[in-house]
């Protein structure tokens, strides 16, 4: 998601590559400078003590050129000469330690001698494995210290918190505790956290600073205002640091910058002002992925040095004229995809022979409209282009194929037609992500003989989604490298028995086609497969046994919406990696394979709509990260219990839902919804960090949605950000009896309740007012008795509400939230009365607070058939947490609607 990750990292490689060949250079300018004085002798046991406290190990380091450079340290030999080592010409001090890319591996012992070198100006120990140890508090004394380096390529580097007493490096000219690589299938984790007491004393202390790397150190504040105050700064660099607030809008003022990298913080927000146009010196400004808006300023286009600009996954506005954008002479990366904004090409102003060097151009979601802009075509050292998501029309054009540098091309979500030769695809010889689907009706012209087109081997990424196929263009068979391969919506009814033998493969989706027949058992040869979708579909059969426990790396595994029949696979091997198992619209039946609990990390289980008979699996709460449980519509029985204390830990949405459950609800088992109750302590944003991970996996973003639904029409809302909000709890149309547990108003992350069409007794729980984030309830269908409490009008969010048919007496309270409902959410309970029921309250005074055993209304047979379903988690595209309400509230779901999104 972060923008131009690739561009960034090939960027900060060489820099990183160049460090070490000016280290080099520098090394053999002292082994021929004439040292007026040795290394002290304790300067050198000092030194010598720090090697032997780690070993060489070529892993420990991330640079292809690293070498281990304190093999050449003997202790019998001036350490002035030593690799890595400079002393200073007239006293003989150790001034610069350079150890980065030296393959060091060990803990830093927090009382190492290297903190006796108190005459250290330069110290640079990035880029090797430190074992996760803590940054010891002595750097403080340091005091010399002008450039200190202990950035990583790997993430088993520093971690823990950065200690207070490097805010006392005063003499400070540069800092970096960056980390430099995100890996491409999990996430880098944050290691370091650096308390925002702590960075306030650094830029108060530190005011000399030239260069601030933090990319990838946890702060979890706002930026401080004081950074404005640092006059000399020229490189700043925040990435992914959860930084949130309104950003410091006079560091567009600072004089002297040439980097600004705040890009994926989500949460950091500002507008972009027009004094943006005098930082002169300007060359890379990363604000990808934050919650930026307003327009985008046009002195942003006159900044003459400007080499890489990157807005997108952002709020700005507005028109822009690319043309405009293609006067910044020195630019060399471009993305404002996914933004809101309009860009526009007037063709006639581009002056094609000083077009700038753009290497990556990422336009997706702008707008675009007409057809491909021909300027592109003299964009010759182009190899990453994004284009999809526009409205751009008519064929694909011949010249983008005369791009020969192109790895990247995505033309996808458009209104493009006609046909692709595959001689013209050939051309492009270094094309390793392709991708066409959505909204295209392309159709490949691919020849009697495709073995003769030299379509380019190397393609990984092919997306040819909907894309009007009825079946898998031949070309496929020729890609020895293909990893990635998505077809769905289209309409192909098989897939050919070659694709098996593409053991390369990681993701294959070929949902919502025409797919019929079996599974072939010949699946479980795609042993790398992470990401398996064949949903919505006509299959039919038994699922392959061997789908839980042939492959160490599958994550993702979605088979619903066929008809599948038999049991759920049976064994999952204890070093199985699923985290989403989606098995929902089937004709399965059986129990659930106990051995699930061997699936560690799964996060979601959806076996809704089927046959299974089962009891309740208690079991699954010691599976420590699952965060969705949907049983809906089977044939589930007994009482939903544990037979002794069980924890849900990070449980978020249950849905029982439709089946036979019965008995009693445990107060115990509501108590243990951890996930569910917000501490006053807690973060709201309980599951940022599954968030992030989510989408910067293997996984895509969209596989999530939240979808409402109403007399067959269906609302989607797309985006993981739904798989955290929703907090609910579904355990309608069962047979659970008793009293509604007074625990359940401890849970106040819930924003759905839904406890309808069951055999509850006694009254609602006044608890329930505690519910403050509720947005729906309903109690419907029950025997429940008693007044409706008057906590409840202090639910300010609820948007759905629904007692009706119940034995519910009294007034219906008139202030606060339940006053907006309409006779609906009531009717059937013969003794409430009320200005929203035919029988209004003649003295709310007087009327009695006792109950009425009266019998339900004879209307309760068909609206019990009709009454709406909370939660149906499934997949329509991804996760599906649907509400789909019944008739009689259309008006309640778009109240409710509208109040989430």
């Amino acid at each position: 998601m972060g923008f131009l990750c690739s561009l960034a990292f090939s960027i900060q490689f060489l820099l990183l590559f160049s460090s070490f060949l000016f280290t080099n250079c520098l090394t053999l300018n002292d082994s021929t400078t004439t040292h007026h004085h040795e290394c002290y002798q304790h300067e050198s046991n000092a030194l010598f003590s720090f090697k032997q406290s780690f070993i060489i190990s070529k892993y420990a380091s991330y640079n292809p050129f690293s070498y281990p450079k304190t093999l050449s340290w003997n202790p019998s030999t001036d350490c002035c000469l030593w690799d890595g080592i400079e002393c200073d010409e007239l006293t003989g001090h150790v001034i610069s330690i350079d150890l980065s890319s030296s393959q060091l591996y060990g803990s830093m012992d927090p009382n190492s001698t290297l903190f006796s070198l108190v005459h250290l100006q330069s110290l640079d120990l990035s880029d090797n494995d430190f074992n996760h140890s803590q940054i010891p508090a002595k750097i403080g004394e340091l005091s010399q210290l002008r450039y200190l380096n202990l950035s990583h390529g790997n993430e088993n580097t520093f971690s823990g918190e950065v200690p207070p007493q490097i805010s006392q490096l005063s003499n400070l000219l540069s800092l970096d505790l960056r980390s430099y690589i995100e890996q491409l299938d999990f996430p880098f984790i944050n290691r370091l956290h650096l308390k925002e007491s702590t960075l306030r004393s650094l830029i108060q202390n530190s005011t000399r600073l030239e260069h601030l790397r933090l990319n990838f150190v946890t702060i979890s504040s706002s930026l401080p205002h004081t950074l404005t105050n640092l006059t000399s700064l020229q490189m700043l660099s925040f990435r992914r640091c959860e930084l949130y607030g309104e950003f410091p809008v006079r560091i567009f003022h600072l004089p002297n910058i040439t980097v600004l990298n705040f890009g994926e913080n989500q949460n950091l927000q500002g507008t972009l002002p027009a004094s943006i146009g005098n930082l002169t010196n300007l060359a890379v400004l990363y604000l990808e992925d934050n919650s930026f808006h307003g327009e985008i300023p046009q002195s942003l286009f006159r900044l003459k040095n400007l080499e890489i600009l990157s807005l997108s996954y952002n709020f700005f506005e507005g028109e822009l004229a690319l043309d405009m954008i293609l006067k910044l002479k020195m630019l060399n990366g471009l993305d404002l995809s996914f933004n809101k904004l309009s860009l526009f090409s007037q063709n006639t102003d581009v002056n094609v022979t000083t077009l700038p060097p753009i290497q990556w151009l990422g336009l997706s979601e702008c707008n675009l409209i007409g057809e491909v802009p021909t300027w592109m075509m003299n964009l010759t050292s182009l190899y990453h282009l994004d284009l999809s998501k526009n409205k751009l029309q008519g064929e694909i054009p011949y010249f983008l194929f005369t791009l020969e540098n192109l790895t990247v091309l995505y033309l996808g979500g458009n209104m493009l037609e006609g046909q692709i030769e595959l001689d013209l695809l050939a051309k492009l010889k270094k094309l390793t992500v392709l991708g066409f689907g959505g909204g295209n009706k392309l159709f490949f012209l691919e020849g009697k003989n495709t073995s003769n087109v030299t379509i380019p081997s190397q393609i990984q990424y092919l997306e040819l989604s909907s894309c009007n196929l009825v079946h898998f263009p031949n070309f496929i068979q020729h890609l020895q490298e293909l990893t990635d391969l998505f077809i769905s919506n289209n309409s192909i009814k098989t897939i050919p028995s070659w694709i098996w033998n593409k053991t390369t493969l990681q993701r294959l989706e070929i949902f919502n086609n025409l797919l019929m027949g079996e599974i072939s058992p010949l699946i479980c040869n795609l042993q790398s497969l992470v990401h398996l979708d064949l949903s919505s579909n006509n299959l039919v059969g038994m699922i392959p046994s061997c789908l839980g426990s042939f492959s160490q790396s599958l994550r993702f595994l979605r088979l619903a919406g066929n008809k599948l029949i038999g049991s759920i696979p049976q064994t999952y091997s204890k070093r199985n990696a699923l985290q989403f198992i989606d098995f929902s619209s089937n004709k399965l039946y059986g129990q659930l394979p106990r051995s699930l609990v061997n699936c560690r990390k799964l996060e979601l289980l959806d076996v809704s709509h089927n046959h299974l008979n089962d009891s309740f699996p208690f079991w699954l709460q010691s599976l420590p990260k699952l965060k969705v449980i949907s049983l809906r519509n089977n044939k589930f029985y007994g009482a939903i219990k544990c037979p002794s204390n069980c924890t849900f830990l990070k449980l978020h949405i249950i849905d029982l839902s439709q089946n036979d459950f019965s008995g009693n609800l445990s107060s115990e088992i509501i108590k243990n919804f951890k996930s569910m109750t917000l501490s006053n302590t807690s973060d709201p944003a309980h599951f940022k960090d599954d968030i992030y991970y989510l989408q910067h996996s293997l996984i895509d973003i969209d596989l999530f949605s939240f979808s409402m639904s109403n007399k067959g029409v269906v609302l989607n809302y797309h985006g993981v950000q739904y798989f955290d909000y929703m907090v609910a709890i579904d355990l309608s149309c069962n047979k659970i009896y008793g009293e509604i547990p007074d625990i359940m108003g401890s849970l106040n992350r819930l924003l759905v309740l839904n406890l309808s069409n069951n055999m509850f007794t006694g009254s609602i729980p006044s608890s329930l007012g505690k519910l403050s984030n509720l947005e729906v309830l309903d109690l419907s269908l029950n025997s429940l008795s008693g007044n409706i409490p008057q906590q409840l009008t202090g639910l300010t969010f609820l948007d759905f509400f629904n007692v009706s048919f119940n034995n519910l007496s009294g007034p219906i309270p008139e202030n606060g939230q339940l006053s907006t409902f309409d006779d609906n959410s009531f009717k059937g309970n013969n003794d409430l009365c009320g200005i929203q029921l035919v029988k209004k309250c003649k003295d709310h005074s007087m009327l009695p607070l006792s109950t009425s055993d009266g019998n339900q209304d004879s209307e309760s047979g068909p609206f019990f058939k009709s009454n709406w379903m909370v939660i149906l988690i499934g997949y329509g595209g991804g996760l599906l947490v649907g509400l789909a309400l019944g008739n009689a509230f259309a008006g309640d779901v778009f109240r409710l609607l509208k109040r989430i999104f």
